[in-house]
């Protein structure tokens, strides 16, 4: 069984909602996980960034428990948005999905995805 613990060293300014740094210990499995858009299993993506955003989630949720882990097991995300206007939306779903757990995170604003209607991508790590 893996043990996380965070690595926020007080020479950094404290993170809100990730950790600057998480040290793994006894992990017997890594599962590297693409990055999930926001597309349901029937091929339909919401209109909304904040539905999007809900469902990238959620299908990030599905990798995780389709290969026996959960959030608590994810030890670090990057994030990819189209449109810095839904940043809040993102944060607060973040905050939604991983509660007290605060993986490493990296959060980059980019042009655009492989389609174009997408406005999110979240790929992550996770051990166990």
């Amino acid at each position: 069984m893996a043990v996380i613990s965070s690595s926020n060293p007080s020479t950094v300014r404290a993170p809100t909602g990730y950790s600057h740094g998480i040290v793994v210990s006894g992990a017997d499995r890594r599962l590297i996980i693409s990055g999930q858009v926001g597309m349901a299993t029937d091929g339909s993506v919401p209109s909304s960034g904040e539905g999007q955003i809900a469902q990238a989630f959620a299908n990030l949720r599905a990798v995780l428990d389709a290969n026996g882990m959960g959030i608590g097991n994810v030890v670090k995300t990057t994030t990819f948005l189209t449109d810095r206007a839904l940043l809040s939306a993102f944060r607060a779903a973040r905050g939604a999905v991983f509660g007290d757990h605060a993986p490493a995170s990296t959060l980059l604003f980019i042009a655009g995805l492989a389609d174009p209607r997408f406005v999110v991508e979240i790929e992550a790590e996770a051990v166990a």
